[in-house]
């Protein structure tokens, strides 16, 4: 019986031979064990929860999300970090990915960087981490000495500290103050995280931002009404959102969003409440930018 530590590196007795299968049922397999990623993820709900209350409540403070990971884990931090300011108009530093090895291993492999606990901490001390930001080391193997290091130097900072990981009683749990095992089982290629555990880690920091964002107020009904119109899909986007809000129809959508400087949520409270410009931003800013506790505010006066 091989160590839980080594779950990730275990031979699937389900893919002994899937070099002998034709193309048609290699997909089938890949398929059938890609099914048990949702249902791990399922698992790990109620200690998700926890964590993302956590950095809810140290973003809404002003701190920042930092992942933390090698390889695969890395990549995927740094992608879900780059997608945030543009779907909910944040700014790119209060959601940061480093992976070991820097910048270049988002696209080769930086061998040793993910064995080293000094650069991890040193890549830390880099973006100048305090106790008022939260760290995710994110490790599928549950080992990495690159995201220990720094789960080890964000916890001496007073930090509060998050890891993921696919494997039981991991070893960056230790360190790690809402730790977060999702056990996906050993892949169908031997050791290549990339797949189910890769999956596992997308799905579970899309839920992450996605919860957060939702929590600060960047989502009405689930429209994602802090779009940043940077270009002209996104601009037809503000549009079709705000005249699915408000009922009006294309120029007047149009005109209300140039008159807002195309501000989708000052925009769509201008329409629904009949105030002024200068009266919804100071509500929204006293209602830290929801539009919902906005409008509902404006209906108690």
């Amino acid at each position: 019986m091989q160590n839980n530590l080594s779950t990730t590196e275990q031979q699937n007795p389900n893919t002994l031979n899937i070099d002998e299968k034709s193309t048609f049922e290699i997909l089938e397999t890949i398929n059938k064990e890609d099914q048990i990623v949702p249902q791990a993820v399922s698992l790990i709900l109620p200690q998700l929860a926890k964590a993302i209350d956590c950095i809810y409540n140290v973003l809404s403070k002003g701190g920042r999300l930092i992942y933390i990971g090698a390889g695969t884990s890395g990549r995927m931090g740094i992608l879900d970090a780059s997608e945030c300011p543009p779907t909910f108009g944040v700014p790119p530093t209060l959601i940061q990915g480093v992976i070991a090895g820097g910048p270049i291993a988002l696209t080769h492999a930086v061998e040793g960087a993910e064995d080293s606990k000094d650069m991890g901490k040193d890549d830390l001390i880099k973006i100048k981490l305090d106790s008022h930001d939260v760290v995710c080391g994110i490790a599928t193997s549950g080992q990495t000495p690159y995201v220990i290091g720094g789960l080890c130097y964000a916890g001496l900072t007073g930090c509060p500290t998050v890891s993921i990981s696919c494997v039981k009683n991991s070893e960056v749990s230790k360190y790690s103050d809402y730790p977060i095992e999702c056990i996906v089982g050993p892949e169908v290629i031997t050791g290549s995280t990339r797949m189910k555990a890769g999956t596992a880690t997308k799905l579970i920091l899309n839920m992450i931002t996605t919860t957060v964002m939702i929590k600060m107020g960047k989502i009405y009904g689930n429209l994602m009404i802090d779009v940043q119109p940077t270009n002209n899909k996104l601009k037809k986007r503000a549009l079709r959102i705000l005249k699915e809000v408000t009922g009006i129809d294309d120029k007047k959508a149009e005109d209300l969003l140039n008159e807002c400087n195309y501000n989708l949520k000052i925009a769509i409270l201008k329409e629904l409440t009949g105030k002024t410009i200068k009266e919804c931003e100071e509500e929204l800013e006293k209602n830290k930018g929801h539009v919902r506790k906005t409008i509902k505010s404006f209906m108690k006066k």
